[in-house]
Formats: C-alpha cells, structure tokens, sequence
C-alpha cells in the first residue's frame, strides 16, 4: 500500500525560531494592547448605555406623572382605564431597561406587544386556511380540487386571475371554459352557452377569461347525444354540484358560508402580510363588509344570532379596534336588515361608551314615522343585544318624536314588557338639548371613523329636516369645520340633492350660511384648510368634478365668495 502524499509538516529549525521570536514577542504584545483597550472602551459604552438608559427611565417617570395629572380631568367612567393603561406601560418601560441593562436583548419582553399580536394573528389565520378548503371540499362545491388545495401552501394564490374567476364562476353558477376544455376536451362545449363572448362588445375574448353555463335542457341533450364526450357521468356530476350551490338549500347555505369564511380569512391575512402597500381603507371599508353582510344576511326577515356570533368570531381576527369597528360601520350601506345588522354588532362591542346617540339612530331605524311597529318585532331585535343595553333603548323609545307622545309611551312600555324588564316607570328620556349634543356628537363619530360623504349628508340632513334653525345650522358648521377639509367640500356638494334626485328645500339657506362663515375671518383657519386642498386638488386634475361642484355650489349661494375662493385657489370662476 502506497504512502499517502499528505505526510506530517516541516518542523522549523532553531536558528529561524530563533530569527523570528522578537517578532511574534511583539506581535502577541501588540494583540493585549489592543485587547486591553478594547476591554476599556467596552466599559464606558456600557458605563454610557447605563446612563441612558437611567435617564430615559427618569424621564418616562416624569412623563407618566405628568399624563396621569392630565388624565384625571376626565370623565370618572374613563380615568381608571386611562390611569391603569399608564401604569402598566410604565412597568414595561421599566422591565425592558432592566433587561437591557442586564443584557438579556434577546428576552420575549423586547418585542413590542404588537408585533406579538400581529405575529400570533398571522398564525391564526394561516392555521384557519386548511380547515375551511377542507370543508368546501367536502361540502362538494364546484371547485377544483387542486385549486383549493393549492390554497392551503399559497394563500397569496387567491388574488392570481384563475383563482379569481374560479371564485366569480362559484358566486354565479359559472365554470371556466379552460377548465371544461381540460376536463372534458372541445366537444364538451357542445353542452354549455358562452357568457363572455358578445359581437359587439367583447367579440374576441381571450380563452382563459370566457366563462360558459350550462344549456338549460342539460340533461335531455348530454341523453341524446351520449357519445360526444368521454366521461359523460363526471360532467353529470359537476353539473349536479353547480345546481346544488345554486339552489335554496341549506347545503349550498353552509357552501356559501365556508367560501365567505375562507375569503374574509384570505383576505385579512393578505392585508397583514402586505400592510405597507395595502390601504387600510380599502380592506376594512370595502372588501371586508360585504363579507360580513352576506355572511350574516340570508335571506330571512330576521336576524340569527349563530351567524352573528359567527361574524363576531371573524371579526376578532382583525388586530385593531378602529379596524373592526370600521367594518362594523360600513356594514348595511343599502339599508334595511343589513342596517339593523351594523347596529346590532354595534352594541355587542365594547366600544360603546355612550350608547344613547347609537340607540337613538337605532330607535329611528326600527320606528317607521308612519305607523306603530309590533313590540314583539321590536323585542326580537332588542334580544340580540346586550340586557344591559335594553333599559336604555326602551327610554329612547319613549322619548321618540317620530311617533305621537301616547304611542311611543304605550309603544315603550310593551317593549319593556316583552324584553322582560322589571315593571317601573320608564325615564321622561332625554331632554332636547341632551339629544341635539347626542346626535351631532353621533356625526361627529362618523366623521372621525370615515364613513362615506353620502352616509355623513344623510344624517346631517336628516337632523336639519328634523329641527330647522339657525342653531342647528351652526353647529352643522362646526362639526363639518373640525373635520378634515375635503370632507366638508364633498358634504357642501351632496348636501342640496335628496336621493330622489330633486333638490332639498332647505339646502340654499344652509349652503348660502356655509359660505358666509367659509369666508369670514373668524373662520380663517378653516379657510385656509380648504383653499390649500383645494389648491392641491387644482394642480393635480383642474376638472375634478368635487371641485368644480363645490365652486359652482358656492357661486350659486353667494356670488362674491365664489369668486374669492376661486381666486385664492388660482382657478377661473365657473
């Protein structure tokens, strides 16, 4: 056996040891020099960040101490939740110095409680994902299967074109044509009436976006034609599964309800995942409150409270407060049952603080102005909501002014009758002044949650409709100029316009008393606000139609202050 070529290294002789010993003596004495400083610089960085990190504790102390004189000026309800809030923070504070001192930076305390919120509600629902494909598929809704499934390892997949249309082509009783094509091969399409393609329209399609249905006499024609495709029982069975999800039925019911789960599930976890592109706007006033309103919606005349505690169960998923309870207030934008729903969900947070300008807004959806409602209706609404809440709503009831004082008293006391309160006198309500602060404080709610311009219009006029004077007028101005500018602009321009589409008859007068204060110097600020909105809004379209609307409105109640306000924003009058 041959030597192996790696044999033991060349020992150094004396002579070079000895040639070469002073320098590695100066080497190594270099090295401890340095170590030794090093060792000196350590300590004064540390003697330094000890020093901080003292001072910042000091500070914060004093930053406490100073909130917690300021907070006590509030109202009792809310001092001991304020004042506990600041305490517990100041003992983070405090437990986060002392582990940077100690030096355990890697300690769970580090992380803000936030991010740990953020990091377990990710986990959450990305866990709920596998549950919910698991039960559409056995639910036996017309998807594919692989699409589903695909689902479970790519959430981001839900918003790519094909899943897209795979979702529309479910809510419609659709199919894809490459999908049937596939499956099925082009002879299938004998079976099926293309919905896409339109001679005028939309003459020449691309294959992957053209959706088909299935003809009406289906089952006569695959009968009468067997052999023209080659899995004739696998198309039977789609088409089965297509007119189930479609029927009345409580299966295509709990069908739904899984893909509204699975789609408010998808869609949340993809607005945490991608927060600095997404708009906050966007996922939580408009895609997540139809999904709760279908969710909850089914058809029937009244409101189940599984389903309610089910969106409830969705809706404590979304990490922020101001968050949920956006969605909670665009629910029901259309009115009627879904209106009751946004109320309902309302008084089940535990944001309510006040919950009398709610139950007023309640009282004045529920109590038609043309005839008494049935108390047992009313009591079956009213069950939905905390017992706690009923005393409250039945006072408002007895202090409406949408129906005669005997009636709402009467309506009132066969409400409290029905809800099981105990048999006292019914409070007087609440007095006129105490409801004009309750209602325009509910405005001003609006205004600060965003709820749209119309949404916002609608309550203003409806409170002027209600009691016209000079009074309510300037309060109206006062809101409208605490909030943001273009919020006002866009309430001056939908103010004159009843729904119907005529003109509301105390519009002018309103408008003509905005316009005065718009231009007065005691509301300089104001002015200032809108005219540099405004002038932004110019620059980048000069025919937006708010800002032309808002101008020509103006002109149309006071001539000179148009032009003033063209002026200043640098435009020509209209």
């Amino acid at each position: 056996m041959s030597q192996t070529e790696n044999g033991p290294g060349q020992s150094a002789s004396l002579e070079e040891i000895q040639r070469n010993w002073h320098d590695l003596v100066l080497r190594v004495e270099q090295l401890e020099t340095g170590c030794a400083g090093l060792e000196l610089e350590n300590k004064a960085l540390r003697q330094l960040l000890e020093r901080v990190i003292e001072h910042r504790k000091k500070s914060h102390g004093e930053l406490v101490t100073i909130l917690t004189t300021l907070v006590s000026k509030l109202p009792i309800n809310d001092l001991g939740v304020v004042v506990a809030r600041l305490v517990e923070h100041s003992n983070l504070v405090n437990e986060i110095s002392a582990a940077l001192v100690g030096g355990r930076s890697d300690d769970a305390v580090l992380q803000p409680a936030l991010l740990k919120s953020l990091d377990k509600t990710r986990r959450d629902l990305t866990a709920a994902i596998k549950p919910l494909v698991e039960e559409l598929l056995q639910l036996e809704a017309p998807f594919e299967a692989g699409l589903l499934q695909g689902l479970i390892a790519q959430p981001e997949s839900f918003f790519a074109p094909t899943v897209a249309r795979a979702n529309r082509c479910f809510v419609k009783g659709q199919v894809p044509r490459d999908r049937i094509v596939r499956e099925f091969g082009d002879a299938a399409l004998f079976f099926f009436k293309d919905l896409t393609t339109d001679v005028k329209h939309n003459p020449r399609p691309k294959p992957e976006e053209i959706v088909l249905a299935f003809v009406g006499d289906f089952e006569a024609q695959l009968a009468q034609n067997p052999g023209v495709i080659a899995k004739p029982a696998e198309l039977l069975e789609l088409h089965r599964k297509v007119g189930q999800s479609r029927a009345a039925t409580s299966a295509a019911r709990a069908q739904k309800n899984a893909f509204l789960k699975l789609s408010f599930v998808l869609e949340l976890l993809h607005y945490y995942e991608n927060q600095s592109t997404e708009s906050p706007d966007v996922i939580f006033a408009q895609r997540l409150p139809p999904l709760i309103e279908q969710l909850v919606i089914t058809g029937d005349d009244k409101l189940d409270e599984k389903l309610i505690q089910l969106a409830e169960s969705l809706l404590a998923h979304i990490i922020g407060p101001d968050h949920r309870q956006a969605v909670i207030n665009n629910v029901g934008k259309a009115g009627g049952l879904a209106k009751t729903l946004r109320f309902v969900l309302t008084f089940r947070t535990d944001r309510v603080t006040d919950p009398v300008p709610v139950a007023i807004e309640f009282v004045k959806h529920l109590v038609p102005a043309d005839k008494v409602p049935s108390p047992a209706a009313l009591a079956t609404v009213f069950r939905l909501i905390p017992a706690a809440q009923h005393r409250r709503i039945v006072e408002v009831i007895t202090a409406s002014e949408r129906l005669r004082k005997n009636d709402a008293e009467a309506l009132g006391r066969a409400v409290a009758k029905e809800l099981g309160l105990p048999d006292q006198p019914v409070a007087a309500g609440v007095s006129p002044e105490r409801e004009q602060q309750l209602v325009w404080d509910r405005i001003k709610e609006l205004i600060v949650s965003r709820a749209s311009p119309a949404e916002i219009t609608a309550v203003i006029r409806t409170r002027l409709h209600a009691k016209y004077d000079a009074d309510e007028v300037k309060i109206s101005w006062l809101t409208l100029a605490e909030s943001d500018p273009m919020t006002l602009v866009r309430v001056f321009c939908l103010l004159p316009y009843l729904p119907d589409g005529q003109t509301d008859p105390v519009a002018r007068a309103v408008l003509e008393a905005y316009a005065n204060r718009l231009t007065h110097e005691k509301y300089a600020a104001t002015y200032l606000k809108v005219v540099g909105a405004l002038k932004n809004l110019y620059k980048v379209k000069s025919d937006s139609p708010a800002l032309v609307n808002f101008v020509t409105l103006v002109k149309w109640v006071d001539a000179d202050s148009a032009a003033k306000l063209a002026s200043d924003i640098g435009m020509p009058l209209p």
